[in-house]
């Protein structure tokens, strides 16, 4: 399978600011749904299922084929599995905490995404780039006031712990994800990659809640606006997941990753 051409540069910045803008409003709606009872699992049940109808309808109307070697079956249903975790600790992080506060934290992913890259045998960081890095995770303890917290350890919040360690969470798998989707399965059709993606996270899901392994998990909103911010979220991460992975390959997202962490900036002009 050949790899893909990239898009210019200032093609891939632009698609990627658009997909930073769209989850941010994602996660804003998904707030929203969940102060208004909206179950975690029935919201990523409805989100991925229709972006599943979507891409499947893509991938039929394109005719594309589904034979694929043992190896790359294998890469794919780890992919699925890493989005479906990353689905549940970014939701649970939001369900939490401040929104941009836990899309502050998940947007390390770049950078562990790089790292991740330079230790399997990829590009090393330049000294700009590791600068950049370094001054990225300075800002990120001023705003989780760290010290303070740290100080003061008897008097930290257990939600907020728990939600810093559940966007900490999503910004690791995540970075797993984006590595095996532009290593792995880069010659994989995008729209295939990604309809396979999410019916690996829509069974897990689904899985979840028939288990009843969390209560409440699939609870009804409970109001008009809980059930137009869950349809909300519906269509933004549809968008933005639809658009990532199908043009993954193509945007040189080790080198042009670091453009998203305009999302917790964009999540506060939103919100």
């Amino acid at each position: 399978m050949s790899a893909p051409t990239l898009f210019p540069r200032h093609i891939a910045v632009l698609i990627l600011a658009l997909l930073a803008c769209s989850f941010a409003g994602n996660h804003i709606a998904a707030r929203i749904a969940f102060d208004h009872d909206t179950g975690l699992l029935l919201a990523i049940l409805c989100r991925s299922g229709v972006t599943l109808l979507v891409l499947t309808s893509l991938v039929l109307w394109q005719r594309e084929r589904l034979s694929l070697p043992a190896s790359t079956w294998r890469w794919q249903l780890l992919l699925g599995l890493l989005i479906a975790t990353q689905s549940f600790c970014i939701y649970s992080a939001v369900a939490r905490i401040p929104v941009a506060l836990a899309l502050l934290v998940v947007n390390v992913s770049p950078i562990l995404l790089a790292l991740l890259t330079w230790a399997l045998g990829g590009a090393r960081p330049t000294r700009r780039a590791a600068g950049l890095m370094g001054l990225i995770l300075f800002g990120l303890t001023l705003a989780l006031d760290v010290p303070q917290r740290l100080s003061n350890s008897g008097s930290s919040e257990p939600q907020w712990l728990e939600g810093v360690a559940y966007a900490s969470t999503a910004a690791v798998v995540f970075a797993f994800a984006l590595w095996i989707t532009d290593n792995k399965l880069a010659g994989m059709r995008g729209s295939v990659r990604s309809m396979l993606t999410m019916a690996v996270v829509f069974v897990v899901a689904a899985i979840a809640g028939s288990s009843g392994v969390l209560p409440g998990g699939v609870g009804l909103p409970t109001s008009s606006v809980g059930w137009t911010a869950l349809a909300s979220l519906v269509v933004l991460y549809g968008l933005g997941f639809s658009l990532l992975f199908i043009c993954m390959a193509r945007l040189d997202i080790a080198r042009n990753a670091p453009v998203m962490n305009i999302e917790p900036v964009a999540s506060l002009l939103f919100g």
